[in-house]
């Protein structure tokens, strides 16, 4: 089983006020439940939450990130060839902006069950995308 966190959740999680970063904290947690399931993220994630700290000299949320992403727990999933494939048609077909098609793709890509952990309701389009909602 695979927990698949979309970069909203780690942003929340990072960014949120309190009662936000622990509600995400709470899913998460209940998700992983299983004490076989993989905590995962795509490769654009580091992107999507890097960006914004980076930009406004946020050193030290930058490396709150940083270490997150370090973490022997996590897995990154690749923007391979495959995962291009998937998420050319979630785009044309499921009419999703690129960044979320590769982040639904690239959990899609994944050979074991999952669970994708989103605030963002555009994702409710895609197909086989097992996902457990953030409540804001």
């Amino acid at each position: 089983m695979n927990v698949f966190l979309d970069a909203n959740a780690l942003i929340y999680l990072f960014e949120g006020d309190s009662t936000l970063s622990t509600s995400v904290q709470q899913v998460i947690s209940r998700c992983l439940q299983p004490s076989h399931a993989a905590l995962m993220i795509s490769a654009l994630t580091l992107l999507e939450c890097r960006v914004r700290p980076m930009r406004h000299q946020q050193h030290a949320l930058l490396q709150q990130y940083d270490a997150f992403f370090a973490s022997t727990n996590l897995r990154i999933a690749e923007l391979s060839p495959a995962v291009m494939q998937i998420a050319t048609v979630l785009r044309a077909h499921h009419g999703l902006k690129t960044p979320d098609a590769l982040q639904a793709a690239s959990c899609l890509a994944q050979p074991d069950q999952h669970v994708f952990i989103t605030a963002d309701a555009g994702f409710q389009r895609v197909p086989g995308l097992q996902i457990e909602w953030l409540l804001l």
